[in-house]
């Protein structure tokens, strides 16, 4: 039967509706490839964004230049922590919670000395892991002042010490470097306040040696500080640490934590006037030059033979297991741990190459 012209219009258009919707479903169907382009290929497919990781950071002091803290200050401030797609929030202990506050989960990073690692493993039991070791000499020195007559530990002996919290394992090694028994020496035990030096209320005083140093110069004196690495005591400094919980069940996080973090220390070694003004973003109402000279001191302490050759944070179960053995023969320590426990040093394998951290 042959169509009226108007009818044979409609029937063309309805097929070539059809057609088209043809197309369109072949276009929609997620197993075909996507039509090239004007150039004739194919768009590329767009990348899922990765899943930024929230953690937490929980300085164990107040703001201040400690090498630790300033790694982790760099690494939000210029960006590193989220280039390994971490959402890192960093906290500053208020009363020495933050050994419990990492046991509770409430803190996924912290730091502390090696030796309070070891003690805290021992007593009271807490699973805590040191990730790396910053300070690869200790953190304690012991001052005089430079006119008391005071050359060497020798002349300690009928002299008054004045300690903190309890009589330092360094403070027990010199003495026994030097042949001097400790009965020898008065021990009585201090505040914080470092003028009780200057006061003439001891001879001898236990100091941070990136703080009070500085200030009693500051103050107007000159001191001489006794170094217990000096003595061949095996002191060694602060740690980033975490559960062992955290490095068996998240372990990409961890490295990509101290990825970061330690290039974040790199990067203030190579750029320290602006690694200070971050401190201070986080420090305000600190000193700049007490700040500057905290960081430098450590910066200092923090690189060794170790450190030249494998890279920042290096550790190893012989410095451990020499501190951990002083520990024990001057009674610092509840009782012997196995060392190998204490920490790891997976990570720093993965993230160093040749002694150069693999960045980005």
């Amino acid at each position: 039967m042959r169509l009226s012209p108007s009818i044979a219009l409609r029937v063309g258009t309805l097929l070539a509706l059809t057609a088209i919707a043809a197309l369109v479903a072949v276009a929609c169907d997620g197993e075909e490839e996507a039509p090239p382009t004007a150039t004739g290929t194919a768009p590329a497919a767009t990348a899922t964004p990765q899943a930024t990781t929230k953690v937490t950071f929980m300085a164990g002091f107040k703001p201040q230049a400690n090498l630790p803290f300033v790694g982790a200050y760099v690494a939000k401030e210029k960006g590193f922590f989220e280039e390994e797609g971490l959402d890192v929030e960093i906290q500053h202990a208020q009363e020495q919670e933050h050994l419990q506050l990492l046991m509770a989960g409430s803190v996924d990073f912290t730091t502390a000395d090696a030796a309070s690692v070891l003690k805290r493993i021992a007593d009271p039991g807490l699973d805590i892991v040191s990730i790396a070791l910053i300070g690869q000499k200790g953190e304690q020195a012991f001052a005089v002042l430079g006119d008391s007559g005071i050359v060497s530990p020798i002349d300690w002996e009928g002299r008054t010490f004045g300690y903190k919290g309890s009589v330092p394992p360094e403070f027990l090694g010199i003495l026994q470097a030097v042949g001097v028994s400790p009965e020898r020496v008065k021990q009585v035990r201090v505040g914080y306040d470092p003028r009780i030096l200057t006061e003439g209320q001891v001879d001898v005083l236990a100091v941070f040696i990136s703080n009070e140093p500085d200030t009693l110069r500051r103050l107007g004196f000159d001191v001489r500080l006794f170094d217990p690495n000096d003595f061949g005591i095996p002191a060694l400094g602060l740690t980033y640490i975490t559960t062992r919980e955290m490095v068996e069940n998240e372990p990409d996080t961890v490295e990509r934590f101290l990825k970061a973090a330690l290039h974040g220390i790199e990067y203030a070694m190579d750029h320290r006037d602006e690694a200070i003004d971050i401190v201070l973003k986080y420090a305000p109402q600190e000193d700049r030059e007490h700040q500057r000279y905290m960081m430098d001191t450590e910066m200092e302490r923090a690189v060794s033979e170790l450190t030249e050759e494998n890279g920042l944070g290096w550790q190893t179960l012989e410095q451990w297991s020499a501190l951990h053995d002083t520990l024990v023969q001057f009674e610092a320590i509840a009782q012997p741990i196995d060392v190998s426990q204490a920490f790891t040093d997976e990570f720093l394998k993965r993230i160093y190459k040749d002694g150069q951290l693999i960045w980005p």
